[in-house]
């Protein structure tokens, strides 16, 4: 498809140029690209598709990058990357080399942060505007967050401090499905457009400097004028939330009106105090299915355009978790199920369908997630907690607090634990091993098959105490994968008189499997140590390996704190005088890649494996 338009935006420069009426084809031209790329490389669809128009006019408002533009999560960024410069590498989204599907500072000057999860945005805009303001700038800082991201708590901490500290700080709300304010009838949307106009702005600062210059009654007309205006439109809007917060409000306006989005930022730049601008989208915007389900067109898979049947589909670990703890709780009255905006995403839609009373979403609000099931726990219940790796990590206090140390049953279940692929540096679920590692009252589970996750979940609610999680993958496990997984505490699979041992957990045992057959070949004999317990490790998994003239443990996540240095330990204490390689991932952030690039880079998939074997056995020999 051809972009006229769209093909010569190099920067907001070009934006700002257009003429007025080559923006909605600008916007029709955009949806098209976007529909278009993520077809093919899967991402975030609906949430840009509902943000065109928004993020057009940013660009025409704004001075990008010296006013400052956050993106909370930036999964609905895209557009901003097809509008400061990045057209002609758009196709290379989410492709390994390519751009990423968040913001990046080191891809392009007009991202300005690091971002991949919700809820940060109005505290670091919130800095931005406090750096300017000691500088003396007069640049805006502009942090745009989703009604989503609105329930994060963080959020409400930025919000707290952010409208007293004053400075060029504009929220914009982009409120695409739930109702922030409440409000009714054609006098409120009148009222809604005639706040956002830059000529009522001018109207009150003239009216109130006249009424300022009445001698002895003028200050006092001016109070009062002012506490009847905010009466009257607190009895309409219901916007006081923010301005007693130190807020301007503003809204709510039409997300999909660029003239008037742009007329309400421009009044928002003129206010001269931290600014709320509400903004209605429609998620999906311009295409019918992601309109009509854009719970399932948030994060997508390659997908046919015609029809928008994803090209993905079938049985993986989140889907057999969300089976088997529905049949648990079948049985079991006091099992309930939490979790974080992702009931779908966890693999709960059953669990929430069948058990509507026992099932809580707290929102993007991990922390709280974590705390409620403690008090579930206390109360008598037994709460599994289904979250993301990535996301689990801003509950770390929680988990030591609120979890280990309440000595109560509370399950995590820790889903997209490793690799996660495509979603790059933010989402990469490498930091929970560490974390948990040195926390007491634990125990943790990593299944490799769905056999051993359906059995890790059964010890957690029946057999272990205190804090247990249970960590899985993202994908599918090989089809004679529960064939290969006895759901003992460790396994030792081949000669016990073995040159060398390979010691790993999770899905990496596949890979191991994979090595050995290639090692055998070679005439290196190895043994297998496959854990499934890995925090505590089990009694007798390091004797396993003690007579092994070389040990190698890889591990799908980060190295320092990892499984693998608690096996080394283990190891060295009870004598162990042979070499040991410890492969993982060595104190750096992992890029966007496809999981198998991505296990061959560090070293994980099977070929490394034997690789790091030979080399091993060589040395040694």
């Amino acid at each position: 498809m051809d972009y006229p338009i769209l093909e010569n935006i190099n920067s907001p420069k070009d934006v700002k140029e257009l003429d007025e009426k080559q923006l909605d084809p600008l916007c029709g031209e955009i949806r098209q690209k976007l529909i278009e790329t993520v077809s093919e490389n899967g991402g975030h669809l609906a949430s840009n598709l509902g943000t065109v128009e928004l993020t057009v006019a940013l660009h025409r408002c704004f001075n990008s990058p010296d006013d400052k533009i956050i993106w909370d999560v930036s999964h609905q960024a895209y557009t901003h990357k097809l509008l400061t410069g990045r057209y002609q590498s758009f196709d290379t989204l989410r492709t390994e080399g390519g751009l990423s599907g968040f913001t990046r500072p080191d891809e392009s000057r007009h991202d300005i942060s690091y971002e991949g999860h919700a809820g940060t945005s109005v505290s670091r805009a919130s800095g931005i505007a406090l750096a300017n303001r000691l500088k003396g700038s007069k640049a805006y800082s502009i942090a745009v967050l989703g009604d989503g991201s609105f329930g994060n708590g963080l959020v409400y901490e930025a919000m707290n401090t952010a409208g007293s500290n004053g400075g060029r700080l504009i929220i914009v709300l982009n409120d695409n499905e739930m109702s922030i304010s409440e409000n009714v009838g054609a006098m409120a949307r009148y009222l809604a457009v005639v706040r956002a106009k830059p000529e009522y702005y001018r109207f009150k600062a003239r009216t109130e400097k006249a009424l300022n210059r009445i001698p002895l009654v003028g200050v006092h007309l001016s109070n009062g004028l002012f506490k009847l205006k905010t009466f009257l439109k607190n009895l309409i809007y219901r916007s006081s939330f923010f301005e007693d917060l130190g807020f301007r409000y503003i809204g709510p306006i039409d997300g999909h009106d660029i003239s008037t989005l742009c007329e309400a930022m421009n009044s928002a730049k003129m206010v001269g105090k931290p600014v709320v601008i509400h903004v209605n989208t429609v998620k999906g915007k311009g295409l019918d299915y992601a309109e009509n389900s854009p719970e399932n067109f948030h994060g997508v898979s390659e997908f046919d355009i015609d029809t928008g049947k994803t090209k993905s589909s079938g049985e993986n670990y989140s889907s057999q978790f969300g089976k088997a703890l529905t049949e648990f709780a079948d049985k079991d009255s006091r099992i309930c199920a939490v979790t974080a905006a992702m009931a779908k995403g966890t693999g709960l839609e059953g669990f929430f369908e069948k058990f509507p009373q026992r099932a809580f979403d707290v929102g993007i609000a991990e922390e709280h997630g974590v705390v409620l099931s403690s008090g579930l726990s206390i109360g008598g219940m037994v709460p599994v907690f289904a979250v993301y790796s990535t996301f689990l990590q801003r509950a770390a206090d929680q988990i030591i607090h609120d979890g280990a140390l309440q000595r109560k049953k509370l399950i995590l279940a820790i889903d997209r634990a490793g690799f996660v692929g495509e979603d790059g540096e933010t989402h990469q679920g490498l930091f929970d091993v560490p974390i948990l590692q040195s926390v007491p009252n634990t125990t943790v589970y990593s299944p490799a098959s769905y056999k051993e996750l359906r059995k890790a979940l059964y010890n957690a609610i029946y057999k272990d105490d205190n804090l247990v999680a249970v960590r899985y993958p993202r994908g599918s496990m090989p089809e004679n994968g529960d064939l290969l997984s006895e759901g003992n505490d460790f396994e030792v699979i081949g000669d016990e008189d073995a040159d060398a041992s390979i010691v790993t957990y999770g899905r990496l045992f596949y890979e191991a499997l994979k090595a050995k057959e290639v090692l055998n070949e070679k005439g290196i004999s190895v043994k297998i140590i496959k854990l499934f317990k890995i925090i505590p490790l089990p009694k007798g998994a390091a004797d396993a390996a003690l007579h092994c003239g070389f040990v190698s443990f890889f591990e799908e996540g980060m190295k320092t704190g990892g499984a693998g240095e608690a096996f080394a330990e283990e190891l060295l204490s009870a004598g162990f005088n042979g070499r040991y390689v410890h492969a993982g991932i060595d104190r750096e952030f992992v890029s966007h890649a496809p999981i198998s690039s991505l296990m061959k880079k560090y070293g994980l998939d099977g070929e490394s494996m034997a690789d790091t074997v030979i080399k091993g056995v060589n040395d040694e020999g």
